[in-house]
């Protein structure tokens, strides 16, 4: 009965977030155009290039979204633009072609604003024969397409990976940004034609247990022997994700190496909440009800207070990596003083963060002065504090929380201006 429900539940989602013919055929015509004139173009400019479009757009994965955009790759040759800078060069072809935002990486591209709900992504990448020749990770896109197509040929696990990429960006977690640090496309299509479908990689990945600094490692094509191998080969710094999947087109690449543990640790407790009580509601992405938790808070006799945050860096990862850093280092301070019960944090995609913070004041404050054998401060501090404790060393005291959230806050901001700048941040208000 459970599986004739999922099933039920599946299909209604696919019928949900397959994309209406109307906005296909949109960026079917759109880009059809796109592709027309920037090939003209670098015929009359005799540019030794050739045009790859990629992403789930080329795929057949690509799933109803608010905003769409396609990945188109413009592949140079190797050993004609090996000097040069293709970033630049394409900023030229392109010239004129409407509204384009330069995107900065570390290759910059670029980024063509067709609607208000289509863009085209234009990357330029080096062609390459081997993939040792990669100069940078987008170089690797050619082959990346080329396998995944290869590999998963019946429209059955096409379906299978839009619901895995649904899934996942409904709970927070598709994205390989810094500010997300989630499952990548490319690795979610890895994990179904590893898995054969959805409910598997779901049954699979929610039980694994990543205590211990324990990791789950995926070699599709065995291009190791075993696990040491796997660990001696690949650098440390790819090594910190609780999945180490080995990319089937560059052995030495963990595809994976993004997704961190908390993301991994919600992915799971979403998974298993699936699994248990199947819903569609699960497909459908959780927005923080700002006004909600500001409602209930004193209910539970919390204090709440709730910041919009701005920076003037360049929106996407670089800006939303920022303003997560900010909040972060901000809920660190909030936590010295206050017991926090809740918070949250959403981005929207350009320059603005919100969050919150909802939490109770500590009953004490152990807060610590000079070392014992510093006598000269020691003596000072014991003067200007009554009751004195020692502890390994160290005096402290004990005193009581006088401010409230909100007023430490407003103090914490004014004391840090400097600080705040050198984050990248340029405004934060306190909404609430």
């Amino acid at each position: 009965m459970k599986d004739k429900k999922v099933k039920e539940i599946l299909k209604e989602v696919l019928e949900r977030i397959t994309p209406p013919k109307d906005d296909l055929n949109f960026i079917n015509n759109s880009l059809k155009h796109m592709l027309e004139e920037i090939k003209s173009r670098a015929k009359k400019s005799k540019l030794d290039m050739e045009i790859f479009v990629g992403g789930s757009f080329a795929k057949g994965t690509v799933i109803k979204k608010m905003k769409y955009d396609v990945d188109v790759f413009l592949r140079y040759d190797k050993n004609k633009y090996k000097e040069q800078d293709i970033s630049e060069i394409t900023k030229n072809l392109i010239s004129g072609l409407g509204k384009i935002v330069n995107v900065h990486g570390s290759r910059d591209y670029f980024r063509i604003i067709i609607s208000d709900n289509f863009f085209i992504e234009l990357i330029p990448v080096i062609k390459i024969k081997n993939i040792k020749e990669a100069d940078n990770i987008t170089d690797l896109s050619y082959s990346h397409v080329k396998y995944i197509n290869g590999k998963i040929k019946n429209d059955s696990l096409k379906k299978e990976i839009m619901l895995a990429k649904a899934f996942c960006h409904a709970q927070n977690c598709y994205g390989a940004e810094s500010y997300i640090n989630g499952f990548s496309g490319y690795g979610l299509e890895l994990l179904i034609y590893h898995y054969k479908s959805f409910m598997k990689m779901l049954q699979e990945l929610s039980k694994f247990n990543t205590k211990n600094n324990n990791k789950l490692i995926i070699d599709i094509e065995k291009h190791y022997k075993n696990k040491s191998q796997i660990l001696m080969d690949l650098n440390s710094s790819k090594m910190h994700s609780p999945i180490i999947l080995i990319d089937p087109t560059f052995p030495q690449r963990n595809v994976l190496a993004a997704l961190s543990n908390s993301t991994f640790e919600a992915f799971q407790q979403s998974a298993k909440q699936f699994l248990s009580s199947p819903s569609v509601k699960l497909f459908e992405q959780k927005k923080i009800d700002f006004n909600i938790e500001k409602a209930n808070a004193p209910k539970r006799k919390e204090q709440f207070i709730l910041i919009e945050c701005e920076t003037l860096r360049q929106e996407g990862d670089i800006a939303g990596s920022k303003l997560l850093k900010f909040y972060n280092h901000l809920q660190e301070e909030v936590e010295k003083y206050f017991e926090l019960k809740k918070s949250g944090f959403e981005y929207n995609d350009k320059q603005k963060s919100k969050f919150y913070f909802s939490t109770k004041p500590k009953k004490e404050i152990l807060s610590w002065g000079p070392f014992i054998k510093d006598i000269k401060n020691s003596q000072a501090f014991r003067k200007e504090h009554k009751k004195v404790l020692k502890k390994n060393g160290r005096l402290y005291i004990k005193y009581k929380m006088s401010e409230t959230l909100n007023e430490f806050i407003k103090n914490w901001l004014k004391k840090n201006q400097e600080k705040i700048k050198d984050m990248s941040i340029s405004n934060v208000k306190i909404l609430e």
